[in-house]
């Protein structure tokens, strides 16, 4: 299990609004695929976006005919996703004090999200905002790290460079370890993945990477030691030296139904 220091949790958690355009610009979507998965239980299709960033989840769910709400705390996230989805139900609030109603939503999701939430407080307030048999479902984009040069990239970058399936085996663990922790408000979370890939080259995967919070936080120094090695590793691989190239990934999902 990742354990991460509530202050340097917190820092990291606030890292992202510094680079919102850059995050909206080279985060990757999400499969509709895993979306559909995770909203199949709900009742209805009036869907809160948790965390929701620049809107990359939110982008989806739009797509697919969900009533959406994205509720997002950072105004530079805001701001973004405002500017891409100008068609948006956007509101300032966080998982811990959820702006709307009780039982008004059929499903809360969380692209990218749930493991920065306390979710001490923030269950509660999730559960709040359900109708009985809601839905509450978290995804993580991964990358897939069984394809040999995907590993090499994250032993390279000692961690720095990408999210992989451990990461995603750790968090769906805590998530279990937190739904535990409130008895009676949420079913055990049901799991699945889904294949997904993004189109790269070493550019953008650099700057793909610029935009996770490890590197958010550190020094200047540090952080541009760390992506020199990166595109030092990228140019000497066939894979990912000669222009384009698809960066395999997985996306998880962790879904719950409200008791």
């Amino acid at each position: 299990m990742i354990v991460v220091a509530l202050d340097e949790k917190a820092l990291r958690g606030s890292s992202f609004g510094a680079v919102a355009a850059t995050y909206a610009e080279h985060r990757p979507d999400y499969p509709e695929a895993a979306v559909r998965w995770a909203l199949e239980p709900a009742p209805g299709r009036r869907v809160l976006d948790l965390g929701a960033g620049t809107g990359k989840l939110t982008a989806t769910l739009m797509a697919l005919g969900a009533d959406v709400t994205a509720v997002e705390p950072d105004p530079a996230m805001m701001a973004e996703l405002r500017r891409r989805l100008p068609g948006a139900r956007a509101l300032a609030g966080t998982a811990e004090s959820i702006p709307l109603p009780d039982a008004s939503v059929d499903a809360v999701v969380a692209g990218q999200a749930l493991h920065w939430f306390d979710m001490t407080v923030a269950g509660p307030e999730i559960a709040r905002v359900l109708v009985p048999g809601g839905i509450l479902a978290g995804l993580w984009n991964f990358d897939d790290d069984r394809v040999e040069w995907v590993a090499g990239l994250d032993r390279i970058s000692d961690g720095m460079a990408s999210l992989t399936l451990a990461t995603w085996e750790s968090r769906a663990a805590d998530i279990r370890l937190a739904a535990m922790d409130l008895p009676g408000l949420f079913s055990p979370p049901e799991r699945a993945e889904f294949a997904h890939g993004q189109r790269r080259t070493a550019d953008s995967l650099l700057a793909t990477v610029a935009t996770h919070s490890k590197l958010l936080v550190m020094e200047d120094e540090a952080r541009r030691a760390v992506l020199d090695q990166i595109r030092d590793y990228l140019a000497r691989r066939p894979e990912t030296c000669a222009g384009e190239f698809i960066l395999p990934m997985l996306t998880g999902v962790l879904r719950a139904r409200r008791r």
